[in-house]
């Protein structure tokens, strides 16, 4: 399907990627902490029936250097512009902390009708990286809505990599800690995807090295379940935590973490979870 691209300037640094003859399903993209436009994943959706709107939601100017203190508002503007379009489904695709935001979303805005979390966390993490004040710390909420801060688990500092100094480090054990360390906020950081009114399709592998990213979809699925909402996981035990699609690039090595998995099982993963996800975008 050959597919028509625009850049977008404001409010955000993007991309609107939509299928040439139209179609009224549409999705929010968003990446991970890298920060970057999801401009191939767009393109990809596009050409399968599904307007995508990729953005840039931190890192850009005027937007905070790290994932501090976001607001929500920046991706429900998205969802603003997906349905001033004039789409009659509109979903939020998002991995890692994009997923975090996702879910987020998802909750908060009763418009989205699908949430796509890839790689998730089931709570609200504090942030990575610095707000609109240059500071990293003391910790604060990755996020805010109508101005105010959610409730946020922060990192126990004490941790330390298992791996040599100087190599990629696999940072789960930090975040496994850490709700540990803070187990009485377990409950008040808790994302309440149950009350959100979007179906939700989970993507997770079980060797994720970055965050657990399967134990929290399927805390996700079961909150989900227990209070009579739909909700559909896909996941490998063998899988880590950058799930490839078919048609994307493959991901490149990075000289700061270990992702778990392989090439192969994260894109078996990618290739399971794929037709599955056009489906529920495209309702």
């Amino acid at each position: 399907m050959e597919v028509h691209e625009r850049e977008v300037s404001s409010p955000w640094e993007g991309v609107l990627v939509t299928p040439v003859g139209g179609g009224d399903a549409a999705v929010v993209v968003l990446a991970g902490s890298s920060g970057r436009v999801e401009r191939e994943r767009a393109r990809i959706l596009a050409r399968h029936g599904v307007t995508a709107l990729a953005i840039r939601w931190f890192g850009g100017p005027g937007q905070p250097a790290g994932i501090c203190e976001i607001p929500l508002e920046t991706f429900t503007a998205a969802v603003d512009v997906l349905g001033s379009a004039g789409a009659r489904r509109i979903g939020v695709l998002g991995v890692s902390k994009g997923a975090e935001a996702a879910l987020l979303t998802a909750v908060h805005d009763p418009r989205v009708d699908v949430v796509v979390p890839v790689s998730p966390t089931s709570r609200v993490w504090c942030n990575v990286g610095p707000g609109r004040d240059g500071r990293a710390r003391p910790y604060r909420s990755s996020w805010t809505w109508r101005g105010e801060p959610l409730p946020f688990m922060p990192m126990d500092d004490t941790w330390t990599p298992r791996e040599p100094h100087g190599g990629p480090v696999a940072v789960r054990g930090w975040y496994e800690r850490s709700e540990r360390t803070f187990a009485h906020l377990l409950a008040e950081t808790a994302i309440p995807v149950e009350r959100a009114a979007a179906d939700v399709l989970l993507v997770a592998g079980g060797d994720d090295a970055m965050w657990p990213s399967l134990p929290y979809a399927e805390e996700l699925a079961a909150r989900r379940r227990s209070s009579g909402s739909p909700v559909r996981l896909i996941s490998r035990d063998d899988a880590g935590h950058r799930t490839r699609f078919p048609g994307e690039s493959p991901a490149l090595p990075s000289a700061d973490h270990l992702y778990g998995g392989t090439p192969d099982a994260d894109a078996r993963l990618g290739r399971t979870a794929w037709p599955l996800i056009i489906e529920a975008l495209l309702g």
